[in-house]
């Protein structure tokens, strides 16, 4: 039976965290495992810990204060975390509350040795573990400091390290209540962790063993190297012993205490081969048991594991759900749709539906299986020159799997993998009014779209979207539109390839596409320039605009003076452009019409950086500057052997570049624009059903799936528990940094560039505009909060087409996600700013505010302070 205050570990099961904790809880459910040996112990229970609380002074007050804190707050937060933690200390433990301890410890052993553990009921959670961030006391001997040791851990709660942790994962810290385990203390030989997935890799299929002499709190608190091994399926597959000088143990008063290890032992491995394959059949078991991958801390005590803890591993990124028991390779789509945060469900669902390849979902983003191409030499030539032309780390993690030999199987041709990239462009001529005539067709379609949606309602609303996206599709596969876009882009490999060979010119073509013509994207950074001109003149106004705080400000600009015309200068932008947005693959994401203060600091800041007719003169300096590189690449080839034809064949490709490569901005333009007619009419349908008392809130509709949404939509009923379960883990994936290239085993395989042509310490990435620029760089995570200056360069982890207006403000491009031909790629060319994409870690590695030099034609940057 469950007392009030304490209960026996072996009482406990798995559903009892809000009694015992997470760490309570988890170790009575390993207690029940066949194999699997506890060391004995309690909890007492989380009615103790709130009795303790109820009676501490002022602690509502407190806690109000600390919700009120963000995780920024550090200073505050550390002060008032000390000032609970010494309040919760300092009450003492009334009579009936020790008396009950002490009796569970008298069924046990006054007079033993105890470990003392933090178990807080948000702990060892599948999405957020609480890992390191609680408190352990190791080796108390004695009812009187044991039950001292159980009021520090009830002041755990409130360690620094501990609010912080439930702040960023949106915990709330008066909904959190702590337990506290009391545990038989075991004096081991070795100890350590082990994980059943790699935890540097995530791959499922290998167990990650750590281990050293002594207790594990060596490991732990870092004082030695332990023993690294990796073990799948049965066998030891790699090792490496460290040198392990050091050990932590148990004394017989109480306490632990370093000891220096013999030097004879110090090398020798923790482990035999044997237990090692024993742990991890061991820990194989345990996985089995809670349904996912573990990180499990086990003790080897007279050559028997004992398990003092499991929790799931939450760093992992998931893996796609397969049909069959095969190996799969998976391609990131967030990469090549420079978008890499975690998407709600409608968002993935929605991307689903009107995608021209089928794609798989796994923490909330989007993967494309190549398998069968890669396991196709035919095919796989194709696909890796492709891919490789747009993202060599892609490339490179690609052929590092086919180069080992043991995941993708060899299968037979199935047919030619397409023309090689850089290959003979494609067989069309250079017409703009091919485009003129693609970009008419798609704009009619679109105000079809938008005027036959308007009388659709209910369950038909939904039959019609999934008509409209199969014309979605068929625009999107618009065997013309391909061609255009293909030619634009052969053209581009054409000319550089070609005049590096003929001229030594490197990236010639990034220069000659300078101010192509028709680039909707391109067009929009320029034409927020001219929305800047229209306010520059009107004091009053760009004095209201440095105090917007929400999206309501357009109504209120025509009592200034100016004010009319600012507003419909924005509102005719918002017309043009309003559908665009940060993540704007994800159709939840809340575009700039439905929240135009998103554009006021760009608005601001080139309302300070710029003389009036900016965007006419840049385009036109460009333009200029293209012309005169490609007279004088014509003038150079000529005056080579044969070269009036390659003088003939570089004048074709130009033209041709010029002409198509701007439609190539215009697909995405489309779907976005097709994206919010149909989120309006969603969310229409939505807003009935807050009405209706369905839904709690409108955005509740995005944690659902379309056909989910279409469900709710014609029954009037909703699984709450499905949303809130939807929202948490939405939470969770957010945390997570999407890999490039995904194996079903669950495995990141992480690509390099393999060069040695750059100096020390420079970060590497990919060449995608020429030039060299040294300046301050601005490392903006959020377009809203940018605080651009005239030279600076721009660092951000991705640029999707709504970061284009920041472009026209800064005179270089670091991301650190990116191809040749993805947008802020292209946009950049046309700008003539020096980039470099695909810079590992780049927001981390490069501080805002220093200085650094983007080395845009060789693929490097250089961080000079």
């Amino acid at each position: 039976m469950i007392g009030r205050y304490t209960v026996g570990l072996h009482e406990i099961d798995g559903t009892q965290s809000a009694i015992v904790g997470g760490k309570g809880a988890r170790l009575g459910a390993l207690s029940r495992i066949d194999g699997v040996r506890v060391p004995a112990g309690f909890c007492v229970t989380t009615d103790a810990f709130q009795r303790i609380v109820a009676e501490a002074p002022s602690i509502d007050d407190r806690l109000d204060e600390l919700s009120r804190l963000t995780a920024t707050d550090r200073e505050a937060v550390r002060t008032l975390s000390a000032e609970i933690r010494r309040v919760v200390e300092a009450v003492a433990i009334p009579d009936d509350l020790a008396a009950a301890i002490t009796r569970a410890l008298a069924r046990l052993d006054e007079q033993a040795a105890y470990a003392v553990r933090s178990s807080a009921t948000a702990e060892d959670l599948p999405t957020a573990s609480f890992a390191g961030q609680q408190d352990t006391y190791l080796n108390v001997v004695g009812p009187a400091a044991i039950l001292a040791h159980v009021s520090r851990c009830w002041a755990a709660l409130f360690t620094e390290r501990a609010v912080t942790y439930r702040q960023r994962h949106g915990i709330d810290h008066r909904r959190v209540r702590m337990a506290v385990v009391v545990q038989r203390m075991v004096f081991p030989d070795a100890a350590g962790v082990l994980f059943t997935a790699d935890p540097v890799t995530g791959d499922r299929k290998v167990v990650s063993v750590d281990a050293g002499f002594g207790l594990g709190e060596a490991l732990v608190s870092g004082l030695v190297n332990p023993d690294v091994f990796k073990v799948r399926d049965g066998g030891i597959v790699a090792r490496m012993v460290g040198t392990k000088q050091l050990a932590v143990h148990a004394l017989p008063s109480g306490g632990t205490r370093v000891r220096a290890v013999e030097p004879a032992r110090q090398a020798q491995p923790a482990l035999t081969d044997a237990q090692l394959v024993r742990l991890a059949r061991l820990g194989r078991r345990i996985e089995a048991h809670f349904g996912c991958p573990q990180d499990i801390e086990w003790c080897l005590v007279d050559d028997d594991f004992q398990i003092v803890q499991s929790r799931p591993i939450t760093t992992l990124f998931p893996v796609p759900v397969a049909d069959d028991q095969q190996n799969h390779v998976y391609v990131s789509v967030g990469h090549q749709q420079m978008m890499t945060d975690a998407m709600k469900p409608l968002g993935l669902s929605m991307w689903r539906l009107t995608a021209m390849a089928p794609m798989h979902e796994a923490g909330g983003r989007l993967f494309v299986d190549v398998t069968r191409r890669l396991a196709s030499p035919a095919t796989r030539a194709g696909l890796l020159e492709l891919l490789g032309r747009s993202d060599p780390l892609l490339r490179d993690a690609l052929e590092t799997i086919v180069e080992r030999g043991d995941f993708v199987p060899s299968v037979p041709d199935d047919g030619p993998g397409g023309p090689p990239a850089g290959g003979a462009p494609a067989p069309i001529e250079t017409d703009p009014a091919v485009v003129t005539t693609l970009v008419d067709r798609t704009r009619a379609s679109v105000v079809a779209l938008r005027r036959e949606i308007r009388t659709k309602q209910g369950p038909a609303l939904f039959d019609f979207l999934l008509e409209a996206f199969e014309e979605h599709r068929r625009i999107l596969s618009d065997p013309l539109s391909v061609q255009v876009i293909m030619a634009g882009m052969e053209a581009t490999w054409w000319l550089n390839d070609r005049l590096r060979e003929w001229l030594g010119e490197k990236n010639a073509a990034d220069t000659l596409t300078l101010s192509a013509p028709g680039n909707v994207t391109s067009e929009m950074g320029l034409a927020l320039l001219d929305v800047a001109d229209v306010i520059r003149p009107h004091r009053e106004v760009v004095a209201f605009l440095h105090d917007v705080r929400d999206g309501n400000f357009l109504d209120e600009l025509p009592k200034f003076a100016g004010g009319a015309e600012a507003r419909d200068a924005i509102e005719a932008y918002l017309d043009r452009y309003g559908m665009r947005c940060v993540g704007e693959i994800d159709i939840t994401r809340p575009r700039w019409r439905e929240r135009p203060d998103t554009l006021v600091p760009v608005i601001l800041d080139n309302v300070r950086n710029f003389a009036p007719g900016a965007a006419r003169r840049r385009f036109e300096q460009g333009r200029q500057k293209a012309e005169r590189k490609a007279q004088e690449v014509l003038m150079r080839l000529r005056a080579l052997p044969d070269g009036e034809q390659k003088a003939t064949e570089a004048r074709r490709m130009i033209d041709r570049v010029r002409t198509f490569i701007g439609y190539r901005e215009y697909p995405k333009y489309d779907i976005v624009s097709r994206y919010f007619v149909y989120k309006q009419a969603l969310l229409t349908e939505a807003d009935r059903l807050v009405r209706d008392r369905v839904l709690a809130d409108r955005e509740d509709a995005f944690f659902l799936t379309f056909q989910e949404f279409h469900d709710v939509v014609r029954t009037n009923r909703v699984d709450d528990r499905l949303i809130r379960q939807r929202r948490e883990a939405f939470r969770s994936y957010q945390a997570l940094t999407p890999p490039r290239v995904l194996t079903s085993d669950g495995e990141v395989v992480t690509g390099s560039y393999r060069r040695d042509d750059v100096p020390a310490g420079a970060l590497l990435g990919l060449p995608v505009s020429a030039g060299t620029v040294e300046g301050r760089a601005r490392v903006v995570l959020d377009l809203a909060e940018a605080d651009l200056a005239p030279g600076d360069i721009l660092v951000t982890a991705y640029t999707d087409p709504s970061w284009t207006p920041l472009f026209v403000a800064v005179t270089g491009l670091v991301t650190e996600v990116g191809g040749l031909m993805t947008h802020g790629a292209v946009i950049a060319r046309e700008y003539g700013l020096p980039a470099v994409v695909g810079v590992e870690r780049a927001t981390r590695l490069i501080r805002d505010g220093q200085r650094i030099r983007v080395h845009g034609t060789d693929g490097y940057v250089e961080i000079l302070d």
